[in-house]
């Protein structure tokens, strides 16, 4: 069953190829990117040594870990080789102006 909360405004996100850090309002921190101009919603932290994903960067379709440059696929949350992990992805929709995340 889906759980929707609100994540942040569509004007707060982050612009093309960058990505953010959003703690929604029920304490749970996710990683929000965009990549080809859409939105896209992770777990915010890397299971290697729960780095910030948030605070990383977008390269290559992926978001890369600021701590220890492991790279999450931004569809799939699956981490590029020869890792082998992965963060969970999550769905996003919008209503009017605000953006929510479902964390079920």
């Amino acid at each position: 069953m889906s759980q929707w909360v609100r994540l942040c405004s569509i004007r707060e996100a982050p612009e093309e190829g960058k990505a953010m850090q959003v703690t929604t309002a029920n304490g749970v921190d996710v990683c929000l990117a965009r990549l080809d101009g859409e939105l896209r919603a992770l777990d915010n932290w890397c299971p290697h040594r729960r780095g910030p994903l948030g605070e990383g960067w977008v390269e290559g379709g992926a978001i890369v870990c600021p701590w220890h440059a492991w790279a999450f696929d931004l569809k799939t949350g699956v981490a590029h080789p020869p890792e082998r992990a992965s963060v969970e992805a999550l769905a996003l929709k919008t209503e009017g102006d605000d953006l929510l995340v479902d964390l079920a």
